[in-house]
């Protein structure tokens, strides 16, 4: 909710019309008095800067954006902007000083300036007028652009996270226009009347307006609406604002504030005597807000009350110092005060982690009295992420790994990153692992390992086909292991191995329509809201090995009647499901204890217990999970029972085949193979020297041109290759059509007949081969004929 004070003393006569933070503790207002006045928010104290020429009435305020610029441990801290645009009634864009000094005027627009926003870098400024036009100027305020002229007046607009687009306000319309000159803008209707606010966060990416409808709605980048809400007063949306981190909005009316949700749904609404709130502006780390009173009042909001549970421990931000800790097995209560205001708290893996504005406090859920304490060398921390060993803070210039001992354990980075567009929807970490989806190219997904902070497998991002919306890694297992998940703008759902070392990364693709996901605390099962369904993978790695077998361990249950519209998946601990509705109640639901069981008997070898719990519960889709698990620990025993189970008879034979094979090399390459690692398997057996078995597997595939490839690259078994081939296209009647093999339609080939006694040959030798030694192979599996 919001805790809100109206200034002590009226310093302002006429009405405010824009508010603004110079940093996270000073506030610069301005009124149509033609006053600046500098509000200390900690001492509560006003400063009247110098005062503006009679002919100036501002619009709007914005101040140029900071970052700190760097990505190590000893990156200077931020600590506010010194310069903003202030637009004004006269058409003009006032470049000031912190002090209130002009640095530059410039003649912007015939009319009023209407909005007036710098670019995210920076580098641009943003600025709407009266007379219909949306105009681009560089930081010294020289023109770049008309990037629009339109026949109305441009009440507001705001830039894309790339700083590459603009949306902006026409009479009823959104329009979003790209800074390419002969892009095509799209516009939609947005509502029933006039638009006043518009804002776009570069977080979530998402589009929040404010009408004189009296409703606000939200959009994606594409203009499909995702919230609408109901007239929400009898007056017009005189101001809306995102909040930096992307979590929440404001939305100012007449005599109102309300406080809501990235979903939509509002959390409180506040009645002041302030008259139209006309400008609403937030700090810079997410939790203090200013806003522009019409009777010349400015509010000044705190967001408090944020709720954080863990298990038994549930705790509360009562005030912007103080938090109040529960243990609810018990009643045990304890309160914990801090001396600069709380930024940032995050309650998981039995540890509550509280950043203030100068210091990082952590607390074992144990003992709350001893604290581990350091001090914050970066900027105000915009996130925190935290997994069983360590626990992520991300600042507006860098990112940082720490112990929960209080140790820097490293601070990942690439080239090119912007730490301040990170959110918990692209930046996800488990024990050994931390991924961060990158801005500026959305298609790539960085994954750094935490013991070194360098980049994981060949040290190149993981690039997905598409952009890249969501990213989350699991928590259990070891490292060589660890699986990410991705939603891209498409809504689809991928999973794929983080550390892969040479060949094709697969990424392989296991859901559609996923709104949200989560996964599992203790187990690596997956949950999800797909359409109106919740899924749950209880083993979504399967989907590397076999796409018909993850099919087979997935529980899926309708929740379309129970959620509603667009909830949010917000926890998945153990059994529990926690799903946020779409009006901001959360609702918990259970799935069967029995997966997450079969998880820890074969996290720890325990097959034969396995085997008996799925006995026991007598069910086709745990023994699914069974089979899935066991082909990837490489137990013959329990795949060949767990396959049986589930009347699987082709992969009972295969197995069965398998463990036929005299050599530990064929074995293992024939479960990689099985598995679905078609190249890991190529690589042991080339590796081995196992190259004819390796060519014969290729043959088996119908991999026709791979086995080609592989036989010239070693001079060995190129006859073979072309005799399949040819042998396989008299059976079906087609004519050749892979140009490798139409450049080799001349080479002279033995008879089949001699082809197939070159094989047994071979057969033989691989039989007679010793484990372990170099040479031709094992008794390879024939292709079929």
């Amino acid at each position: 909710k919001l805790k809100t004070q109206l200034s002590k003393d009226q310093k302002h006569t006429d009405l405010v019309s824009a508010v603004g933070f110079a940093s996270p503790e000073e506030v610069i207002s301005a009124g149509d008095d033609h006053q600046l006045i500098r509000w200390n928010l900690n001492s509560s104290e006003s400063q009247a800067l110098p005062k503006m020429a009679d002919g100036v009435f501002p619009t709007d305020m914005h101040w140029l954006p900071v970052t700190s610029g760097g990505g190590g441990g000893g990156s200077k801290k931020v600590t506010g902007s010194e310069v903003f645009a202030l637009g004004s009634t006269d058409g003009k864009l006032y470049i000031m000083s912190r002090a209130g000094r002009v640095e530059k005027v410039i003649d912007g627009h015939t009319g009023a300036v209407l909005s007036v926003r710098w670019s995210y870098d920076g580098s641009m400024l943003l600025s709407c007028g009266e007379d219909g036009a949306v105009k681009i100027w560089s930081r010294n305020g020289m023109l770049r652009s008309v990037l629009s002229q339109n026949a109305y007046p441009v009440y507001s607009g705001s830039w894309s996270a790339n700083s590459d687009q603009v949306v902006y306000s026409l009479g009823k319309q959104l329009v979003l226009k790209s800074l390419q000159p002969n892009a095509r803008p799209t516009a939609w209707k947005a509502h029933e009347n006039l638009v006043l606010k518009v804002d776009w966060n570069p977080i979530n990416n998402l589009i929040v307006s404010g009408a004189e409808d009296c409703r606000y709605k939200l959009w994606d980048s594409f203009g499909r609406c995702v919230y609408s809400s109901p007239p929400i007063s009898d007056y017009p949306i005189t101001s809306v604002s995102w909040s930096p981190d992307g979590e929440l909005f404001l939305v100012g009316s007449f005599n109102s504030i309300r406080l809501c949700d990235r979903c939509g749904w509002s959390y409180s609404l506040e009645k002041l005597d302030c008259g139209s709130v006309f400008n609403v502006c937030w700090s810079s780390d997410s939790t203090q807000a200013v806003a522009a009173g019409g009777n010349g009042r400015v509010v000044f909001c705190q967001v408090v009350g944020r709720r954080l549970e863990w298990k038994n421990i549930e705790a509360v931000i009562e005030s912007e110092k103080s938090i109040s800790v529960r243990n609810v097995l018990d009643d045990a209560k304890d309160k914990l005060d801090f001396r600069d205001r709380i930024v940032k708290a995050s309650l998981n893996w039995n540890h509550l982690v509280v950043c203030t504005a100068s210091q990082c406090f952590v607390y074992g859920t144990r003992n709350w009295n001893t604290p581990t304490i350091f001090d914050l060398k970066g900027g105000c921390v915009t996130m925190i992420d935290m997994s069983e060993k360590q626990f992520l803070l991300v600042d507006q210039g860098s990112v940082h790994v720490y112990s929960y001992e209080g140790r820097l354990i490293c601070s990942p980075r690439y080239q090119d990153m912007r730490a301040d567009t990170l959110s918990p929807l692209t930046c996800s970490i488990s024990p050994d692992t931390v991924v961060l989806a990158d801005k500026s190219d959305e298609k790539a997904v960085y994954a750094f390992d935490t013991a070194t902070g360098r980049l994981v497998g060949d040290g190149k991002p993981i690039m997905h086909k598409s952009e890249v919306a969501e990213v989350a890694l699991d928590q259990s297992g070891p490292a060589t292991d660890r699986k990410l998940a991705i939603i891209d703008r498409n809504r689809d759902l991928f999973i794929t191995q983080v550390r892969t070392y040479g060949g094709q990364r697969r990424i392989v693709k296991i859901g559609t329509m996923v709104e949200s996901m989560c996964w599992n605390s203790e187990a690596n099962m997956l949950a999800c809201l797909a359409g109106s369904k919740l899924l749950v993978y209880y083993y979504p790695a399967a989907a590397l090995q076999d796409a018909a077998l993850v099919r087979r361990t997935v529980f899926e249950r309708d929740a379309g009647m129970e959620f509603g519209k667009s909830p949010q998946l917000i926890g998945f601990l153990g059994r529990s499901i926690t799903v946020r509705k779409s009006d901001g109640t959360p609702v918990t639901m259970s799935i069967s204890p029995y997966p997450c069981t079969l998880h820890s008997y074969t996290s720890v070898g325990k097959w034969r217990e396995a085997i008996k719990l799925c006995h026991f519960v007598d069910d086709e889709m745990l023994w699914a999970v069974l089979a899935a698990m066991s082909i990837a620990k490489r137990d013959l025993d329990t795949a060949e029972t767990a396959f049986a189970a589930i009347a699987e008879p082709d992969k009972v034979e295969y197995i069965q085949y398998i463990r036929s094979l005299p050599l530990k090399e064929a074995c293992n390459a024939e479960m990689l193979l099985l598995s679905g690692n078609v190249q890991d398997a190529e690589g042991l057996l080339v590796q081995a020297g196992l190259l004819f078995r390796a060519v014969m597997m290729h043959l088996g595939l119908y991999s026709w041109e791979r086995a080609l490839d592989l036989a010239q690259k070693h001079r060995v078994h190129v006859d073979v290759v072309l005799a399949y081939r040819r042998q396989f296209l008299e059976r079906v009647g087609r004519k050749e059509t892979l140009p490798k093999f139409k450049q080799l339609s001349d080479e002279q080939v033995p008879s089949w007949e001699e082809i197939q006694k070159k094989v047994e040959s071979e057969y033989k030798n691989e039989r007679e081969r010793p484990s372990g030694a170099g040479g031709a192979g094992t008794a390879a599996r024939r292709p079929a004929k």
